[in-house]
C-alpha cells in the first residue's frame, strides 16, 4: 500500500480528483490531518466539530473500498449512470492506493460491474451478480 505521504506529495504534485463531485478526494481526504485537507479541496464548515482522521491502515482502506464497492454494485444494478460511474472511479482510486493491478483494468461494461465483480472477489466482498461476469447485456437492458 502507498504510504500516506507518497499519496499526499502524488495530490500536491498534481494528482487530481477523477470525479466530476470530487467525491474520490472527500472520501480520501478523510484519512488526512485537518492540516491537509486543503489539498484535497476539502473545508470543513464552521460549525464543524473536531475532526479526527481515520487511520492510514490497510484495513481501513479496505474497508473503504468495500464500502464504495458495495455502492458501485447497488448504482450499476439500478442502471444509475453518473452514480455508479462516479464509484467506478472511487474504487480505482483505492485500488491505486492498494498498488493494487486492478487500478489498470478498463473494463467499465453494464456501468463497472465486471470491474465491481473483479474487486469483490479478489478481496472477499459480496458480489451480488453471483457467476455472470458483469458485461451481460441483462445489466444494460431496461
Amino acid at each position: 500500500m502507498l504510504s500516506q505521504s507518497a499519496v499526499l506529495e502524488a495530490v500536491k504534485n498534481g494528482k487530481k480528483s477523477e470525479c466530476l463531485d470530487g467525491r474520490d478526494f472527500v472520501r480520501l481526504a478523510e484519512f488526512f490531518d485537518e492540516k491537509d485537507l486543503g489539498a484535497f479541496g476539502v473545508t470543513l464548515s464552521e460549525d464543524a466539530k473536531e475532526f479526527v482522521p481515520v487511520e492510514w491502515t490497510t484495513k481501513n482502506v479496505t474497508h473503504q473500498l468495500e464500502s464504495d464497492v458495495a455502492f458501485g454494485f447497488e448504482k450499476a444494478l439500478g442502471k444509475r449512470g453518473i452514480s455508479s460511474g462516479l464509484m467506478y472511479l472511487c474504487v480505482k482510486m483505492w485500488l491505486w492506493i492498494l498498488e493494487d493491478p486492478l487500478q489498470n483494468d478498463e473494463s467499465y461494461a453494464q456501468y463497472g460491474l465486471p470491474l465491481f465483480k473483479k474487486v469483490a472477489l479478489k478481496y472477499g466482498f459480496d458480489n451480488p451478480i453471483g457467476k455472470s461476469n458483469g458485461n451481460e447485456r441483462k445489466y444494460s437492458e431496461k
